[in-house]
């Protein structure tokens, strides 16, 4: 069943896209997203990623903004690997896997993926994978700071999580520190 998500760090969604640099040389690119912000959270470039590189990627992410509670993902190699199941055993990470042939059951990390590819894949040519590194990462940086996005009410993924977070702060700074049931 489709999950809904209500908070930040709740449910991110991970997949690979593949492209070329200009002479052919195959490139892979593994994006993180996280469902509530639509914060792309990581972009990892490079020519042969593995487990091991996702799991990089996601201690990367987790020591500067927390762990999510469920991580989605197709049933790829690397998804599936032992580092993958370990990392999130010892992170009390829940995997949760599209069915097979059913990309829909990760429909933000696809519709990012779709994005990605016609804003930035499709409109550079990279000559090196460092080339590629930075063109993605400066598009990456566009896309969480500056493109407005439909669906967070035209403001930016970075933008909405800030909100989000300065709410979540508001909320708990003015919930009183003693129930009425603890008085009791």
């Amino acid at each position: 069943p489709k999950q809904l998500v209500s908070a930040i760090n709740e449910i991110w969604s991970a997949d690979f896209v593949a492209d070329a640099l200009f002479d052919g040389r195959r490139l892979r690119a593994l994006t993180v997203v996280d469902n509530y912000t639509r914060e792309c959270l990581a972009i990892e470039v490079g020519p042969n990623l593995k487990g091991e590189d996702v799991v990089r990627t996601l201690m990367r992410i987790t020591a500067g903004r927390g762990k999510p509670r469920t991580m989605k993902s197709d049933n790829g190699s690397e998804f599936i690997s032992k580092a993958m199941d370990r990392w999130a055993y010892e992170n009390g990470v829940e995997l949760d896997f599209s069915r097979p042939g059913k990309p829909t059951d990760n429909a933000k990390v696809e519709s990012f993926n779709g994005r990605f590819r016609s804003e930035c894949l499709n409109a550079h040519w990279f000559l090196s994978l460092d080339d590629a590194k930075r063109k993605i990462e400066t598009w990456r940086q566009y896309y969480n700071e500056v493109r407005p996005h439909s669906a967070l009410n035209w403001a930016t993924p970075a933008e909405y999580a800030r909100r989000t977070r300065k709410a979540a702060q508001l909320h708990a700074s003015t919930e009183p520190e003693i129930s009425r049931t603890d008085r009791d």
